[in-house]
Parts: structure tokens; C-alpha cells; sequence
């Protein structure tokens, strides 16, 4: 394949998971043109495994960045990615990926991916699914949203689609906007279910399972939710454990970014089309979350 991309790994603190990341990426049938690992002020040896490997991987290359003294969610990978963007030597690339450093995926992966987006022109954003491994050994597939959502942990950015998008929104819930916005100028995203990847630190497993949750909801408020789909989020909820707590969580998260007036995505088109798309989601209409 004659396929050009480049990798932007935001990492913090994953020695015991980042050698897994690299060599999954050091084995693939397609490699990049060029991965910048970015380390966000990790207080272990993630430096030092980054700059050894560097050295020995010519097309990897080492950002480091002062330790803040906590972790930013949101904001802060994103403030690391696109310090690692601004320091790609390579401009030339087809396609862009976001990829955590905790991750192990088979070496044909990104071929894969490739191919499909040969196959679909309008698909601006893809990726795979993403799966934990239990304590027994077994793979349990970590719930990843609606049809049209890639999870942050490993995205896929045809150029076109990600210049007509501007980057990323750096907050909270920058990895829904980013979807929601290319479909909105016309472009496809999805996951690609049939291709996996190993998560061996869960989603939100660093702040616990009750502050992930109301992370989450109040990333739904950053992202501009419209109050009767957050409602139903959180009904629907009810289903998953922890039952009512998690629903609980959800909505505090909400409703929390109102009274503290949280700072909303600065984009009223896309607040709106975001809230069509999901009260045409409620009436049971053709939308996005399809």
C-alpha cells in the first residue's frame, strides 16, 4: 500500500502498558510515516521507554512536556496532541491517527483499516472496537455508543475530513464532537467492528468508575446535549451497572456543568444540528445515532 499516515500518541504514566503499544505498532504490514509519542509529564519510566525506543525506531520520535501535578481530562490530551501535531515533520500524510499507548492490536490492523476507507471514499473517521481482558484471561468488549462513534482511544482522520473539521475541540467531549461535526459537513464515521484492539488499562479505570460517570455527563453538557436526550441517556442507563448510581452519576455530571457554567463547545451550528439530530433520535427518525 502507498498509504502515508502519521501517529499522535498522547501518553501519561503507562510504563507497564506502552512497550505493548509499540511493538503492535513496530509489527504493522503498513507503518507509519511517522508516530510522535508525547509524553504529558509522566512521573515513571514512560520517558525513558519512549526515548530508548526512539532510538531505535526511525520514524518514532520523543515529545516530552513538564508535569502539571494532575491529570486534565480532556483538555489536557488535547493539549499534548496538538503539541505533538505541531511537531510532525511529515506534511504529506493520507491519514492522521489518535492512538493511546495502551493498546495491542493484530499487525495487519491498519491495512485493514486502510482498505476500508478505499472502499468507502465518504468515511472521514474510523476505527476499531475496543476490548478488555477479565481477570480470567477472557476478552469482554468494552461498550463503545452509537454506530457512527470511534472511541478516542484509537481514531482514524482522513485528511480531507480532518482539516474540514479544524482538529479538535480541547475539552471534554472532543471525541463525539469531532464525529458529530464531520457528519454534519457530509462526511461518514463508524467503527469497524470486526477488527479489535486490547485495552489493557479500561476507559476511565485511572479516576474510578463514579467519576468517570460524571465525567461523562459532563462532557454531554460541554458537547451541547439537548436536556430531554440526556434524560433518556440517563433512563437508559438503568440497564448497565452500577444501576441507579450510574444514572445518578451521569445526570450530577449534567446538570453540575449548569450551575457551574461550564463553558460550552463555541460552535452554535453544531450545538444545534447535535440537538436535531438527537430529538430526531427521541421521535424515532433517521439520524446519525442509527
Amino acid at each position: 500500500m502507498n498509504t502515508r499516515y502519521v501517529i499522535i500518541t498522547p501518553v501519561r504514566n503507562e510504563e507497564a502498558h506502552l512497550r505493548f503499544t509499540i511493538d503492535s505498532v513496530a509489527s504493522q504490514s503498513v507503518i507509519p510515516a511517522e508516530w510522535v509519542i508525547v509524553n504529558d509529564g509522566s512521573r515513571d519510566r514512560t520517558a525513558g521507554i519512549i526515548e530508548e525506543c526512539s532510538r531505535q525506531i526511525p520514524w518514532m520520535r520523543a515529545v516530552h512536556r513538564p508535569d502539571r501535578g494532575f491529570r486534565s481530562n480532556g483538555g489536557g490530551v488535547m493539549e499534548a496532541f496538538n503539541e505533538g501535531y505541531a511537531a510532525l515533520s511529515c506534511r504529506d500524510f493520507d491519514f492522521i491517527v489518535k492512538l493511546d499507548g495502551d493498546l495491542t492490536f493484530e499487525p495487519e490492523y491498519f491495512e485493514k483499516c486502510f482498505g476500508r476507507f478505499d472502499a468507502e471514499p465518504c468515511l472521514g473517521v474510523g476505527g476499531g472496537v475496543i476490548y478488555n481482558v477479565m481477570p480470567d484471561g477472557t476478552r469482554q468488549f468494552e461498550q463503545g455508543g452509537p454506530p457512527f462513534h470511534v472511541r478516542g482511544a484509537t481514531k482514524i482522520y482522513r485528511r480531507a475530513c480532518w482539516e474540514d473539521i479544524g482538529g479538535f475541540w480541547p475539552a471534554p467531549g472532543w471525541d463525539t464532537l469531532d464525529e458529530v461535526k464531520a457528519n454534519m459537513l457530509g462526511w461518514k464515521t463508524r467503527s469497524f467492528a470486526e477488527l479489535h484492539l486490547v485495552h489493557h488499562r479500561p476507559t476511565g479505570a485511572a479516576d474510578g468508575r463514579w467519576r468517570n460517570l460524571i465525567k461523562n455527563g459532563r462532557s454531554d453538557y460541554i458537547s451541547g446535549y439537548h436536556p430531554l436526550f440526556m434524560l433518556a441517556k440517563c433512563l437508559s442507563r438503568l440497564r448497565h451497572r452500577p444501576y441507579v448510581a450510574g444514572s445518578i452519576a451521569l445526570a450530577y455530571g449534567f446538570i453540575a456543568g449548569y450551575i457551574s457554567h461550564v463553558p460550552q463547545v463555541d460552535d452554535p451550528e453544531l450545538i444545534r444540528y447535535l440537538r436535531s439530530q438527537q430529538l430526531a433520535r427521541l421521535r424515532g427518525g433517521q439520524t446519525i445515532w442509527q
